[in-house]
């Protein structure tokens, strides 16, 4: 592939995405790769992406990657001036929550999250009225205000440690009703479920791992926790992306499916090139808000800014420390 002079830097890191980018999109990509790699170095700046982003921000620009849990471990170690999000608001309002004197930007503020919505701290603590005493889970794709109205947050890699961790026989799980689901079958605690469903994993069907299995025979089946539970009851194997990750990188399947938002299995890929991935594609609209071109205009105009009031704050950083020392 031909590249001009001005894409030269850039151009080096085609050889890391060329089995996912194809070369006559690459062009596109480079003028704003160059650019943000240099405002990073001119702002002091590091860019969060969540495995669910597209490959050129993954694997181009990004300077840490992973699940929720991995970025909010890592959040609280960052030197920068200048965190930029790469991924939906809740993961920029925690990268905010464990970095306050550091300015956190979102590139679009419609990248929301369907799980997030469907509760409000209101209905947490209506819950909290209804069953008193019961300690209250909450997963980390949720709102601050949520957070704070929380006794401590999980995510879909350490939810089962996290319930098991408060020593009770009950608690309430919010608000991923198949995630409350899928922990309850591995564990003795009750858990009162919210009918909160993530858009991407809620559509995946039984069916469709049959189908899968018959049109590619031998394929290893890998599902997240937040599928229903008779889709996590047909799969090989059930984790958080990280764990998928893992699991591919251990395993080395032959030729593996992921049932998850489906530029996961690019990123995987990138990483294993002798495993055949089969995809089924169940894009995230949210996640796809977020792109090269405004992850630079946010370095460039310091746009949008994360703020959470000092009151939610406190509470809300309150429960998700919590779940780190877990």
């Amino acid at each position: 592939m031909a590249m001009t002079q001005e894409h030269a830097r850039s151009s080096a890191l085609y050889d890391r995405v060329r089995r996912v980018i194809p070369a006559i999109e690459w062009p596109a990509f480079s003028d704003d790769i160059d650019a943000v790699l240099d405002l990073k170095r001119q702002r002091n700046a590091v860019i969060l992406a969540h495995n669910y982003q597209t490959p050129e921000i993954f694997h181009c620009v990004a300077d840490i990657v992973g699940d929720s849990l991995a970025l909010a471990r890592r959040a609280m170690a960052v030197e920068a001036d200048v965190i930029v999000l790469a991924g939906v608001h809740f993961m920029a309002e925690t990268a905010k929550l464990l970095n306050p004197d550091k300015t956190v930007l979102i590139p679009d503020l419609r990248a929301g999250c369907s799980l997030a919505d469907s509760i409000t701290a209101a209905e947490v603590r209506l819950l909290r009225q209804r069953y008193p005493g019961v300690p209250v889970v909450t997963y980390v794709n949720t709102s601050a205000e949520v957070k704070a109205e929380s006794d401590i947050c999980c995510t879909s890699g350490n939810a089962k440690t996290v319930v098991e961790s408060l020593g009770v026989p009950k608690v309430i799980m919010l608000p991923d009703e198949y995630l409350a689901q899928n922990i309850a079958a591995q564990t003795d605690v009750e858990i009162i479920a919210w009918k909160g469903h993530c858009e991407v994993h809620e559509r995946f069907t039984p069916t469709d791992i049959r189908q899968l299995r018959e049109d590619h025979p031998g394929v290893t089946v890998l599902a997240h926790p937040e599928c229903p539970p008779d889709v996590v009851a047909e799969a090989d194997f059930s984790g958080s992306t990280a764990a998928m990750s893992d699991y591919v990188g251990k395993q080395k399947p032959p030729r593996v499916v992921l049932m998850t938002e489906c530029s996961m299995s690019d990123n995987v890929a990138v990483e294993h090139p002798e495993v055949e991935f089969i995809r089924p594609c169940n894009l995230c609209p949210h996640m796809k808000r977020i792109t090269l071109a405004n992850i630079r205009t946010a370095l460039e105009q310091n746009r949008h800014v994360v703020t959470i009031g000092a009151e939610i704050a406190g509470r809300a950083r309150l429960a998700v420390e919590r779940m780190l020392a877990v």
